[in-house]
């Protein structure tokens, strides 16, 4: 059977010669196509479920709604549906509300219309992300720069818990060593030491060593 989509397109010549290159696969065929959001929305109202797209090839900037906009609506009103965003942006804040919003997949319009039609396939019998390249390395630029993020934010906030001291020491029990080898590594008496990690354990609300290392690799305030 093959693949019913839709078109979303403000671009009246890009929305009608997408759709006329598409009409020529024997894996696709075009439901409908759409001016724009509002007119995308409006059209599924009248569409029984079983003429339903299985995937919505969604532009970005449109009058009325964005496609973003769209896709976030959609999502939740349509869950069945697959949006496919197809742009001309491949700027950073658009990749990630896209994808943070629901799109499925995110492809610039300078891809080939086979291209197009494979990653539509792609994402209707395996699933996935569809991606072009340029896009795949942003978004993976994207998630490294999100998960230092998050380890930031958790050092902030062990330091707002903890002394620069306390959070030396913590450290070093997490990797391992005992009051004797941290008391020679920070220079102190293992008395300073356990006078340290009594302070810890209470700031921390933990009674035991197993404890203040399961929440500090649980935290992500020390890399493992």
């Amino acid at each position: 059977m093959k693949i019913p989509i839709a078109i979303v397109d403000d671009n009246t010549q890009n929305r009608l010669s997408l759709a006329d290159q598409m009409g020529y696969s024997d894996e696709i065929t075009v439901r409908f196509t759409a001016k724009n959001g509002g007119d995308f929305l409006e059209q599924m109202k009248h569409l029984s479920p079983a003429l339903h797209p299985a995937v919505v090839l969604m532009d970005i900037e449109m009058p009325e709604m964005t496609g973003i906009e769209v896709v976030k609506y959609g999502h939740h009103i349509y869950p069945d549906l697959k949006f496919l965003m197809l742009t001309v942006f491949d700027d950073d804040d658009k990749i990630f509300e896209a994808i943070k919003n629901g799109a499925n997949g995110y492809l610039l319009k300078d891809e080939k219309t086979s291209t197009i039609i494979d990653h539509i396939q792609q994402l209707v019998e395996i699933g996935g992300a569809p991606m072009s390249p340029s896009i795949a390395r942003k978004a993976l630029a994207l998630l490294s720069r999100a998960r230092l993020d998050e380890k930031d934010e958790a050092r902030d906030d062990l330091s707002e818990r903890l002394s620069e001291r306390e959070c030396d020491v913590l450290k070093l029990v997490v990797e391992g060593k005992d009051y004797k080898a941290i008391a020679e590594k920070l220079f102190l008496s293992t008395h300073t030491i356990r006078k340290h990690i009594a302070n810890i354990y209470e700031k921390l609300h933990v009674s035991s060593k197993a404890q203040v290392i399961n929440l500090a690799l649980h935290s992500k305030w020390f890399n493992p």
